[in-house]
């Protein structure tokens, strides 16, 4: 079985259900909000019966409802510190959107508390709206003496916000389940500046300096340090700063150079030093800007270089990494690239979609799916319960992402697959997924959205068999020809077949004439029942 997990579900079920105690080395989570809704509406009290307070992509907003209650009574009975923390925000906050947040925060952040090692930290990924917040409830999760840092991240260069001063920054707060937290030190490059005033430059332009190798003495000094080097003892009241060992090591180097008194000093050269430590705030990593290669359109996404240093800094090698929001997947391709463990769960069939191609254009397989529909009847309850995520879902197994974010008029479209086979001009395909009984009216819509798309191949995604009527107007919509082969312009799938591995009929070729990876294939998946994680 793979050592790595994609979940898609409720991530506070995946915890309870399959990861043990301590077996995580590093949780990351940038847990979504409506950070852009004005402060009168998101602290607003509300009063409504949704079913239940759960994330839709892109529409990152809590609302207190009857299950945020639920939420917070059940976090409420629990007890202990984080009792008293929600019962404190209730008092201050009221039946409101943020204690419904912080409602449903409280239950996984014990979780994730719980699946850390003794080593293990956790970095929560957060801005100025409920930051104060939530670092008062990992007080109470983790204990106020486990809190290591607040992280400044410095995301935009400037914001035109009225009547305040520009947003530019997210805060990530940073603690550890003990003191014992695994730590791999990072640094910065040295300014240029800072060359230039601490530094001099030897014949080949290299920056160097001299550093002394004498340092105070504290009471009668250590004894292994006050030898006698070259004839010369350190000063009443100083001592050397290394060992007779090391002294001698050094000089074997040529590293050594002497004051007029016969002091030693180390001869340091700039590009041979590790830099600056990391500071706590980090304003050397941009966002992710609109012509950046790694940007997949997602509104939340991180760059990788933010997730690389986390990783960095807090696991080794072989580690596991967790991210329970883990939205576009940036924590599991960073994990995935420095060679560690990961553990992904998202309730967007989108985001799981979006991982699996970011895994697979990593060249990556070596991980399993679990949550996913696996036979028609799953995908048929998935349709029942919330068509919007069936719809991605069925997207996701032929490739194609979806034609728009958010609820609206698709104007025929659900989702769109582009290939290259003339060259760097795109070719597309117009994907359209049917919950329903569908009919040969249904072919014929498409064939018209093909027509005004301009678009090369329409694909009907169904769960039951085309009748003899759709398949004869689907072959009268004709072929398509590239490179001496034909494919059918409209194409009938069922779920069943997609779930048996059959695909869309495409050219496999990309600009440079290269064969293109095709979609990923459902994943021959464990049962979760079947198994637990640790």
């Amino acid at each position: 079985m793979a050592d790595n997990f994609l979940f898609y579900g409720d991530n506070l079920d995946v915890l309870r259900r399959y990861v043990k105690d301590e077996t995580v080395d590093l949780v990351y989570l940038d847990p979504p909000f409506n950070s852009n809704a004005s402060y009168n509406v998101l602290f607003g009290h509300a009063d409504g019966s949704r079913a239940a307070a759960q994330i839709k992509a892109f529409e990152d907003t809590w609302r207190w409802d009857q299950a945020a209650a639920a939420d917070f009574q059940e976090g409420v009975q629990a007890g202990g510190r984080v009792a008293q923390a929600l019962v404190s925000f209730q008092a201050l906050l009221g039946d409101s959107n943020m204690l419904a947040y912080l409602s449903m925060m409280a239950p996984r952040l014990v979780e994730l508390q719980r699946v850390l090692k003794p080593t293990g930290s956790l970095y929560l990924h957060c801005d100025s709206t409920a930051s104060h917040y939530l670092k008062l409830l990992l007080d109470s999760v983790f204990g106020p003496e486990n809190f290591r840092n607040e992280i400044i991240w410095k995301r935009a260069n400037a914001h035109n916000d009225p009547k305040r001063y520009g947003r530019i920054s997210d805060t990530i707060l940073y603690y550890g389940k003990t003191e014992d937290v695994a730590w791999n030190p990072q640094y910065t490059p040295y300014r240029e500046d800072y060359y230039r005033s601490h530094f001099k430059q030897d014949e080949q332009g290299r920056y160097y300096r001299t550093v002394p190798l004498d340092a105070p003495r504290h009471g009668e000094g250590t004894p292994a340090l006050l030898y006698e080097w070259h004839g010369k003892l350190p000063a009443p009241t100083r001592t050397w700063a290394i060992q007779r060992e090391k002294m001698e090591a050094y000089e074997q180097e040529g590293r050594l150079r002497y004051t007029r008194t016969g002091t030693p000093t180390l001869l340091q050269y700039a590009d041979e030093m590790p830099g600056v430590p990391l500071q706590n705030i980090w304003s050397d990593i941009p966002p992710v800007n609109p012509q950046a290669r790694e940007r997949l359109g997602y509104p939340t996404q991180k760059p990788e270089a933010l997730l690389d240093r986390i990783i960095e800094s807090s696991s080794l090698e072989d580690g596991v990494v967790l991210d329970p929001f883990c939205g576009c997947g940036t924590t599991i391709v960073s994990a995935q690239r420095l060679g560690r463990r990961w553990i992904g769960i998202d309730i967007t069939a989108l985001a799981i979609s979006l991982i699996k191609s970011r895994l697979t254009a990593m060249g990556t397989s070596d991980y399993s799916v679990l949550g996913e529909p696996t036979t028609a009847d799953d995908a048929a309850q998935l349709a029942q319960d919330d068509p919007y995520q069936f719809q991605w879902w069925a997207l996701s197994l032929i490739g194609a992402r979806p034609a728009q974010g958010k609820k609206g008029a698709d104007h025929g479209i659900d989702g769109r697959l582009f290939f290259f086979d003339e060259g760097n001009k795109p070719k597309q395909i117009i994907a359209s997924v049917k919950a329903g009984h569908v009919q040969v009216a249904h072919v014929r819509d498409l064939l018209g959205v093909l027509d005004r798309e301009k678009a090369q191949i329409g694909v009907l995604i169904s769960f039951n068999e085309p009748t003899q009527a759709m398949r004869g107007e689907a072959a009268s919509a004709g072929f398509y020809a590239s490179l001496g082969n034909s494919y059918p312009r409209v194409q009938l799938l069922t779920v069943a077949e997609l779930l048996d591995e059959r695909r869309i009929q495409m050219p496999p070729v990309g600009p440079s004439g290269t064969e293109v990876a095709l979609p990923p294939t459902p994943e021959e998946t464990v049962h979760p029942d079947q198994m637990t994680l640790g």
